[in-house]
């Protein structure tokens, strides 16, 4: 991963993504790289409530402590305002000085949705894509076709007890 890179994965539910950049978060571990692992909705809670007390700016420079904050499904959680500006502070603070990685369902023309406004969304893409490996899973879910699979024997077991 280059020195202060994104690595995007997008894809459908059930695609991969989270499984796949844990492996390079494992990788980055095993290496000797400090990595987060956090849900969008977990981060910005842990943002929020550094906002609320005045601490915001410590926060981030905690977090600066790991090589790489891998963020999870940043697209199930539909920002508010406050939320989505303690978000943009951190992908900023991080922008060319430390690394993220993000899953996502939502293509980047849909962005507007998790940052509600156009300045702030094109702002943050342009950050995340600047130095980023960006990965699409276009596959569909393996939580699907294992549970597809899962119904089909056992429908041919039953059928076999005639």
């Amino acid at each position: 991963m280059p020195q202060a890179g994104c690595v995007l994965a997008f894809g459908n539910p059930g695609s991969g993504k989270t499984h796949l950049l844990c492996g390079i978060a494992h990788e980055l571990v095993k290496r000797g790289h400090p990595i987060l692992f956090t849900s969008t909705a977990m981060l910005v809670q842990r943002l929020l409530a550094a906002k609320r007390d005045l601490r915001l700016g410590a926060e981030i420079k905690k977090l600066d402590k790991f090589a790489a904050v891998l963020i999870d499904d940043i697209g199930y959680v539909q920002q508010d305002r406050e939320e989505m500006e303690v978000l943009f502070t951190l992908l900023a603070e991080r922008y060319e000085r430390r690394s993220v990685m993000i899953t996502t369902n939502l293509v980047f023309s849909k962005w507007d949705q998790i940052f509600k406004d156009p300045m702030t969304t094109a702002a943050a893409v342009d950050r995340l894509v600047h130095h980023a490996v960006i990965l699409e899973l276009n596959l569909p879910s393996y939580r699907a076709e294992k549970a597809l699979e899962k119904s089909r024997s056992k429908a041919a077991a039953e059928g076999g007890k005639d």
